[in-house]
C-alpha cells in the first residue's frame, strides 16, 4: 500500500492519503489492543446509523500497525470556523446539533463511560482526598446509556458536500451526554473562551438542560484529562479540578 500523502499528524500516529482510503499509522510501540479496539469500536458505532469513515482493515506498514478507513474528502469544522470567524455562530449551531444526534443513539456494546472516567481519575496523579471528592461525585451521577464521543471537537467533524462526519471514535463510551458536552466545552475553552460559552450555551438550550448540570462534570472530566498529560494543559485543567472544592 502506498501512502501518498501525510494529511494529519497527532500525538500517537500518523494519516495518510492512500486512493480513496485514509491510513492511519500508530507510532512505534502503540498497543496492538488498542488499534484493535478502535477498529472495533468505529465497527459497532457503523452500525448504529452515525456518518463516520467506515473501517476497512487494520494491517501492518513498515512495522507500524495502521487502520485503514474510507477517506473522506472535505474541511473540518475548526477549519471553517476560522476561514469564516463572522459566522461562528451557525458553526457552533451546526456542531450542537451534531452533538444532539450523536446522543440520541445507543449502543450497548461499548464500554461505561464511567468506568473510563474513574480508571483515568485514579491514574491522575491527584492526591488521596481530591480523587475520593471527584470520584464521589462520579458515582452519584445519573447512570445514562447515551453515545459519547469523548473527544466531540470541530477538529473532529468534517463537512463533506454539506454532510457531516464524525471521526476519531477511540475514545467512544456509552454514559452521560453531559460529561460528553464538558469534555467539548473544555477544549473549546482552550481554543477560544468565548466560542466555548457560546458551544456551551446553544446545547443547554437546545437539549434544555441545566447550565449548571454540565459544569458539574467539569472537574471531573478535567481530571480524566490530566491524566493524558497534554503540553499546555495543565494549569487550566487544575483550575477546573479546583471547583470540587465549592460543589
Amino acid at each position: 500500500m502506498e501512502l501518498e500523502q501525510l494529511i494529519a499528524k497527532g500525538r500517537f500516529n500518523e494519516i495518510y492519503k492512500s486512493g480513496n482510503l485514509a491510513v492511519k499509522v500508530f507510532n512505534e510501540g502503540y498497543a496492538k489492543a488498542d488499534v484493535l479496539n478502535e477498529a472495533y469500536v468505529a465497527a459497532r458505532i457503523e452500525e448504529i446509523g452515525l456518518n463516520i469513515p467506515k473501517v476497512k482493515e487494520v494491517r501492518e506498514i513498515n512495522g507500524k500497525l495502521a487502520m485503514t478507513m474510507d477517506m473522506i474528502e472535505g474541511k473540518t469544522l475548526l477549519q471553517m470556523m476560522e476561514e469564516d470567524p463572522e459566522n461562528v455562530e451557525q458553526y457552533v449551531d451546526m456542531m450542537v446539533d451534531i452533538q444532539l444526534d450523536m446522543h440520541s443513539k445507543r449502543c450497548p456494546n461499548l464500554p461505561k463511560l464511567k468506568d473510563k472516567l474513574m480508571d483515568r481519575i485514579n491514574n491522575s496523579g491527584l492526591d488521596a482526598t481530591k480523587k475520593y471528592e471527584l470520584l464521589t461525585i462520579l458515582d452519584g451521577a445519573p447512570k445514562h446509556k447515551k453515545v459519547c464521543h469523548g473527544d466531540f471537537t470541530p477538529q473532529n467533524i468534517i463537512i463533506s458536500d454539506g454532510v457531516p462526519y464524525i471521526i476519531d471514535w477511540n475514545h467512544a463510551t456509552q454514559g452521560n451526554a453531559s460529561a460528553d458536552v464538558a469534555r467539548s466545552y473544555l477544549w473549546l475553552c482552550l481554543y477560544n473562551a468565548e466560542i466555548a460559552d457560546l458551544y456551551l450555551d446553544k446545547f443547554c438550550e437546545k437539549s434544555q438542560t441545566a447550565k449548571r448540570y454540565v459544569q458539574q462534570w467539569l472537574p471531573v472530566v478535567a481530571a480524566a484529562r490530566l491524566s493524558k498529560h497534554v503540553p499546555g494543559e495543565e494549569d487550566l485543567l487544575q483550575r477546573w479540578i479546583d471547583i470540587v472544592q465549592y460543589q
